[in-house]
């Protein structure tokens, strides 16, 4: 198989390989580890008992690779628990069992995903109007008082902590203005309009540090799109400015740009730990700091996995993408 099918093809395998990498350096990572394994595992509250039982779950005497195939084998085949009195399934991909409210992670995680979605999904829209609006503009009045203004005010944002723009935000509009209540979150569901208003500030926190590291990537992907000779020739031939920026300048920078926000995108849904905390959000990000904060060690592992996860794929997709839009990435 050749051309673009071939490329998806080898995108998709190797981002299946990545996955099953990943899916060995976490395990080695939090169940290879010197100490009681059972205990961590289980948490500080267990008793012998169950520290024994979480052991057996584990399958600790077994060798390393057994244990990693069983590990492996719940995520890809689901995988049978004990509980004490019954014999629990727990379905494919089986992330375990939480020691401290006996669900499944795998449920758990799914029914906190709608949310850290709901809210990277949204600034994800505002970050790449800005960024990308902000670092265009900068590029083409390089020189000028409209571009170190833009300049100063990138840094600004690159600097700055989520939480202080989160907090100032709330002080002015909540507070002061009153244009908007205290984000509190309701699901699509249940009240779209609502669901909108109390996202909004959560949506500007994390978008506004985002939308820096987009202007400064593509002011600078763009600059150096047009220091090239094409872009030169274009202009002796009296291709008009804008058209220059529109169609030649800011297709350089694509590339650059749909890679940055993969990465974004998948770091930030499990990612976004402070803008989740700041504004109550019950999403991946908060729950992953409860778990650490309870030891549950299940928990962590399926919300590391699923991040991970999550960076894989849209790291494929945004090649993909890309090559959608310039072909001679499948010929390279």
């Amino acid at each position: 198989m050749s051309g673009f099918g071939g490329f998806v093809l080898r995108r998709v395998v190797g981002a299946l390989v990545t996955l099953l990498a990943l899916s060995v350096i976490i395990y080695v990572v939090f169940y290879v580890t010197p100490g009681n394994v059972a205990q961590i595992t289980c948490g500080p509250r267990c008793s012998p008992e169950q520290v024994h039982q979480v052991a057996q779950q584990l399958k600790l005497d077994d060798p390393l690779y057994v244990r990693y195939w069983h590990f492996l084998q719940g995520l890809l085949a689901g995988q049978d628990y004990s509980t004490g009195t019954s014999v629990e399934h727990c379905p494919a991909p089986c992330l375990g069992l939480s020691y401290q409210s006996d669900q499944q992670v795998t449920d758990l995680i799914l029914g906190k995903l709608p949310v850290s979605f709901s809210l990277v999904l949204g600034a994800m829209v505002i970050w790449l109007l800005l960024g990308v609006g902000t670092g265009v503009l900068s590029a083409w009045r390089r020189g000028r008082v409209t571009e170190r203004a833009l300049t100063a005010i990138t840094l600004a944002g690159v600097a700055t902590p989520v939480f202080v723009i989160g907090l100032i935000l709330m002080i002015v509009i909540c507070g002061q203005l009153q244009l908007l209540p205290f984000p509190q979150y309701v699901g699509f569901t249940d009240d779209p309009e609502q669901w909108a208003w109390n996202l909004l500030l959560p949506w500007l926190s994390l978008a506004l540090i985002e939308a820096a590291n987009f202007a400064r990537l593509t002011r600078a992907s763009m600059l150096e799109t047009l220091a090239e000779d094409h872009i030169r020739t274009f202009r002796a031939y009296g291709v008009g400015e804008r058209s220059v920026i529109a169609r030649h300048a800011l297709r350089g920078a694509f590339a650059s740009v749909i890679s940055l926000n993969a990465v974004t995108f998948g770091s930030a849904v499990g990612g976004a730990v402070l803008t989740e905390t700041l504004f109550g959000l019950p999403g991946i990000g908060q729950e992953l700091v409860q778990a650490v904060k309870v030891v549950d060690l299940p928990v962590v592992v399926g919300m590391v996995l699923v991040i991970g996860f999550f960076v894989v794929v849209a790291n494929a997709v945004a090649d993909v993408l890309y090559a959608v839009a310039d072909r001679r990435v499948v010929l390279a």
